[in-house]
This record gives structure tokens, C-alpha cells and sequence, in this order.
């Protein structure tokens, strides 16, 4: 999954947001830096993971796009996913998704003390293009592919990426809302609760 999926994923807690906002960037035992709040985000992160790259259905997406994105293809799958998150946000939050965003955003930042070099770099570009919210629109996902590809070694097939979406918008749809409410409940096995998500909660902290 890719960064909106994670941090909807880590129910309204700051330290799980955190921690699974950063957690590609923290490598081995830099997790014993963290407190203990932010370390179970980086865990969960990981736990959500190896969920997800195991699971047949998103191991069904992923195959779909080997031809033409191979060693990429499970990044392209995770962008795909988020992209349906954002566009079916409504279904899964009672929220929108731009007053949720603002408010993951503005804890982002309030803790940008306690980010790795590289999300300091990221966060501001995130904030400044709305990544999260663009996910949802497919010209928005199109220039990030293109972005990814030209920083990439060597070809990657990400430039045609949204082409692919296209052709295969239906299956990867539906592989989508067959796969998420599986990880939301894996999430909740977890210990973490979504119910803010479901309007359980009032004090979020977030405006709606």
C-alpha cells in the first residue's frame, strides 16, 4: 500500500501515523530511536506489508502489469490501490478526504523533528502538490508515474503506468474493494481501531 492507504490504516493515533509515515525511511535498529508509539506505527507499516505481498488477489494485480512495469510492478500496484482510496474515499470514511488530509498533514508537520532526512524532503512536496487527494485524479497519477520513472536507474515502464490502468480498470477495481476490507480487518486484528473512520469517534481532531 502506498502512503494514503498507511496512514488511514493507522486509525487516529499520532504516533502510529507517524510511525507508518516513516517507516521505509527507518532501516533495522534505527527503530530503537523511536518512542514507543511511533516504533508500533513502523511495525504496523511492516506488518501491513508483508499482508498485502502475500496476498493472492494483489498478487493477481501485480501480475497484470509484469510485462510492462516487472521489477515495479508491485509499486505501480500500490499507487493504483491508493488511487481507488482516494476516489472511493467516501465508501470507507465518514470524513472527506481533503479534511482528513489537511489534518494528517498538519501532524506531519508538527512533528517534523522527529522525521528521517528523507521525509523531511518528501513531506513538503506532498503538502505542496496534494499528493494524497490527487491520487484520486488519473492525469495527476500520470505525471507522478512519469516523475518516478525518470528518477529511476534504468527503465521501469512507469511512464505508460495510467495507460495500463486504463486498459484494466474494471479487474484492478475490483481487485481493489475485494482486497481492502481484508486489510482493514487484518489492520483491526492488530489492535488498531477504524472506528473514527466510521463516525464512532467525535474527537478526532480533525474538521468535517
Amino acid at each position: 500500500m502506498n502512503f494514503l492507504a498507511h496512514l488511514y490504516l493507522s486509525g487516529n493515533q499520532p504516533g502510529l501515523i507517524i510511525g507508518n509515515f516513516i517507516a521505509d525511511m527507518v532501516k533495522g535498529r534505527q527503530i530503537n530511536g523511536y518512542p514507543a508509539s511511533v516504533a508500533g506505527g513502523i511495525r504496523l507499516h511492516r506488518q501491513i506489508d508483508r499482508f498485502t505481498d502475500s496476498h493472492p488477489v494483489v498478487n493477481r494485480s501485480k501480475g497484470r502489469l509484469r510485462a510492462t512495469c516487472r521489477h515495479y510492478a508491485g509499486v505501480v500496484t500500490d499507487m493504483y490501490y491508493d488511487h481507488f482510496l482516494a476516489l472511493n474515499w467516501d465508501h470507507y470514511s465518514c470524513h472527506s478526504l481533503e479534511s482528513y488530509v489537511e489534518w494528517a498533514y498538519g501532524l506531519l508537520q508538527q512533528h517534523l523533528d522527529m522525521l528521517p532526512e528523507r521525509a523531511r524532503y518528501v513531506l513538503p512536496r506532498m503538502v505542496e502538490n496534494n499528493w494524497l487527494v490527487n491520487y484520486a485524479d488519473l492525469d495527476r497519477l500520470s505525471l507522478n508515474f512519469g516523475g518516478m520513472a525518470r528518477r529511476t536507474p534504468y527503465e521501469s515502464g512507469m511512464e505508460g503506468a495510467v495507460v495500463d490502468l486504463k486498459t484494466h480498470y474494471r479487474l484492478f477495481a475490483e481487485e481493489f474493494g475485494s482486497f481492502f476490507p481484508e486489510l482493514m480487518e487484518f489492520v483491526e486484528e492488530q489492535g488498531v481501531s477504524l472506528d473514527h473512520h466510521r463516525g464512532l469517534s467525535d474527537n478526532n481532531g480533525w474538521a468535517q
